[in-house]
């Protein structure tokens, strides 16, 4: 016997869309309302996840950048002493 799908209105959906941004909890057909909210509108789920990969590995690099120009900036004054 094949399986029925409930169908929802556009307020409702809304609704638990405002509902889900508001707690984080995850539901599937929100993900195209994330991707859009996120600026990946337009790329497949493999570009989007590489996005969010890359834009976090920038993040990474960007730390480790700043501490190595604190070290830097500490082992001159040290050596000027």
């Amino acid at each position: 016997m094949p399986e029925t799908r409930r169908k929802y209105d556009p307020e409702f959906k809304e609704g638990a869309v405002r509902i889900v941004r508001e707690t984080g909890k995850p539901i599937a057909w929100v993900a195209k309302d994330r991707a859009e909210r996120e600026g990946t509108e337009g790329l497949s789920m493999g570009d989007a996840a590489e996005l969010k990969r890359l834009r976090a590995e920038n993040a990474q690099l960007r730390m480790e950048r700043d501490v190595l120009k604190r070290s830097v900036v500490l082992w001159v004054k040290e050596a000027t002493k």
